[in-house]
Order: structure tokens, then C-alpha cells, then sequence
């Protein structure tokens, strides 16, 4: 090789090792600081709690929907057995009657009619006053019997809507127990959390955080579209869990409020939006679908909506606000996606 042609490819090799000394490095290439990965663990820690904690208390709001149902069925049994018993005494009363005819000598028969009878004319007479009486006596026996049957068949609801109301109120009961544990958990949690973010360098704040995207998106004027567009508009929302409306979110709480603004309930949890909807694979997402991140369904931690373009909208922890980010931010282990709806 000519030194002249030595000397350009020493040249050409030190202006590409400058120029990949002056390019930023990747965040993803990046090694996150023990503090941070710690941080992390916090919050994974802190979401899982609080799925729990808000699985409880809808748990605990769907026993005294029990209760005041099963308080209504009592009431609504208590009165049918006591209109039935009034049924009950009114028809006995004259089956009582009727029979006490027959026992002194009225026969609801044809036979009897035309043995004491005078006349054919007397005897077709006859006959049909006490076809009518039989007639009445059939009916009114049949009543009695139909009015027995509602008044036990009321006593059987009234005692199976009181064991329900007792059972609903046991379990209410240990919930209250269960609830006020985890909150206590949770909070202290919470307080970890937030003394550790106090803690972090501003060089794992900057990773913490990272890039914010301010991108533009247009995903549909469908419902899903909307709630994206919904979601969207909070990117600077403070996260918190329990956070359900601005300017406060958490993850499922973003969620349920943008799809809320478009008239579409979704759940209050992200284990329970899990359930809404229908399956869809990664590599078939549309804008407003939702990704669900944890190692089972049972252990649903974080959810995500696809926005577009390979990109997310989310709340996700303490010290990040709500914002948008590439897909594979939203989490490492991820366990599904759903499309709530169309």
C-alpha cells in the first residue's frame, strides 16, 4: 500500500473513532445503576401490592351489594308470604264453607239433582246451581292450595336471602380486616418509594425519566382512537397510585379515565381490564389496545395503551409523569394485550 493511501485510512479510521466518541450512547445500552434497578424493584413491589389492595376492596364493595340485595329479597319475601297468608285464610275460609254444605246435605252432583228433582225443568235447574257450587268449590280449593304453596315458597327465599345476608356480611367483615392490612403495607410502601426517590442522582433521575416524546399522533376517531388521544392529552400528569383523574394518574387509573371520556367502562384494575375485550397478538396491535405486563394473570402489575407506531402511552412510577415512550419500555414482562373494543 502507498503511504499516500496509509495515510488516508489512518485518517478515515481516527474521524470514526471521533464521531463515535461525540454520539450519545443509547439510553438502552446504558447500565442502570444499582439505586435504580433497586428503585424499580420498589415500585414493581409497590403495584402489585396495591392490585392487591384495590382487588380487595372491590371485593369487599361487591359483599354489601350482596347484603343490600339480599336485605331487599328478605323484604320482598317477608310480603309475599304475608299476602299469601291472607290469600291462605280468605280461600280456607270458604273451602271450609263449601264443605260444611256438602256435610249437611248438598251433593255437587247430577245424580243428587235428579233424585230430588220434581220436573225435568226442576232437575236441568238444579243441576246447574250446583255445578256452580262445585265449580267454586273447585276453584276456591285450588286457590287455597296455590296460596299454601307461595306463602312456604316465600319462607324458603326470606331464609336463603338471609343466609346469603349473613355470609356476605362475614366476608365483608374479614375484607374490612384484609383491606386495612394492605393499606398499612401499601403506604408504608409508598413511603419507601418516595424516600428512595429522594435519594436518586440526578443521573439516574435523567435515566429514570428519560427521553420525553412529544410526538403527534393520529390514531382514529373510534372510541379506541379517542381514548388514546384522551390519554394523550395528560403526558406531564403526575403519577400516584390510587390516581384516577387529573391530574393524578396511575397505571389502570389512565386508562379507565380515557376510555371513560368516550363513554366506555373499563374496570377499576389492570387485572380486572385484563378480562375486558378480546385477545390480540404483539405484532397485530392498533391504536387503543391495551398491554398488560406480570408473570400470571393473577399477577397483573402494569398496563400500557398502544398509541401507534410502535409506541405507548402509560403511567408508570414515582418521579416518571405520564407520558409516551417506545413499546419496549412499557415493561419486561409482558404477559398479553387486549383489544377492549372493536
Amino acid at each position: 500500500m502507498s503511504s499516500r493511501l496509509k495515510r488516508g485510512a489512518l485518517m478515515a479510521s481516527a474521524v470514526m473513532t471521533l464521531v463515535g466518541a461525540l454520539l450519545p450512547v443509547p439510553v438502552y445500552a446504558q447500565q442502570e445503576s444499582p439505586t435504580l434497578q433497586r428503585y424499580r424493584e420498589l415500585n414493581t413491589q409497590a403495584k402489585e401490592l396495591n392490585e392487591d389492595y384495590l382487588q380487595a376492596v372491590e371485593d369487599r364493595d361487591a359483599r354489601q351489594a350482596e347484603i343490600t340485595k339480599a336485605g331487599e329479597d328478605i323484604a320482598a319475601a317477608t310480603k309475599a308470604k304475608g299476602e299469601a297468608k291472607l290469600k291462605e285464610d280468605e280461600f280456607r275460609g270458604q273451602v271450609d264453607a263449601l264443605s260444611e254444605a256438602s256435610l249437611r246435605g248438598a251433593r255437587f252432583d247430577k245424580l243428587s239433582a235428579l233424585l230430588t228433582g220434581v220436573s225435568p225443568k226442576d232437575f236441568l235447574a238444579r243441576s246447574s246451581a250446583l255445578s256452580v257450587l262445585a265449580t267454586d268449590n273447585n276453584k276456591a280449593l285450588q286457590a287455597l292450595v296455590g296460596a299454601v304453596k307461595t306463602a312456604d315458597d316465600a319462607e324458603k327465599k326470606g331464609a336463603d336471602a338471609q343466609k346469603r345476608a349473613t355470609e356476605a356480611r362475614d366476608a365483608a367483615a374479614k375484607l374490612a380486616e384484609d383491606i386495612k392490612a394492605k393499606r398499612v403495607e401499601l403506604d408504608k410502601q409508598i413511603n419507601e418509594i418516595t424516600t428512595s426517590l429522594d435519594k436518586l442522582s440526578p443521573a439516574d433521575r435523567a435515566a429514570l425519566q428519560g427521553e420525553m416524546d412529544k410526538g403527534v399522533y393520529f390514531p382514529g376517531n373510534g372510541i379506541a382512537g379517542k381514548a388514546v388521544t384522551s390519554a394523550l392529552s395528560r403526558r406531564g400528569d403526575r403519577y400516584a397510585l390510587g390516581g384516577t383523574k387529573p391530574p393524578v394518574f396511575d397505571c389502570s387509573g389512565l386508562m379507565m379515565w380515557a376510555y371513560a371520556q368516550h363513554g366506555y367502562k373499563l374496570p377499576r384494575t389492570s387485572r380486572e381490564q385484563y378480562k375486558v375485550g378480546r385477545p390480540v397478538s404483539k405484532d397485530q396491535l392498533q391504536p387503543g389496545d391495551l398491554l398488560f405486563y406480570g408473570s400470571s394473570a393473577a399477577s397483573i402489575h402494569h398496563v400500557v395503551m398502544y398509541i401507534g407506531n410502535g409506541m405507548i402511552v402509560h403511567a408508570s412510577d414515582y418521579g416518571i409523569p405520564v407520558l409516551s415512550a417506545p413499546l419496549a419500555k412499557g415493561g419486561k414482562d409482558f404477559f398479553g394485550a387486549k383489544r377492549p373494543v372493536g
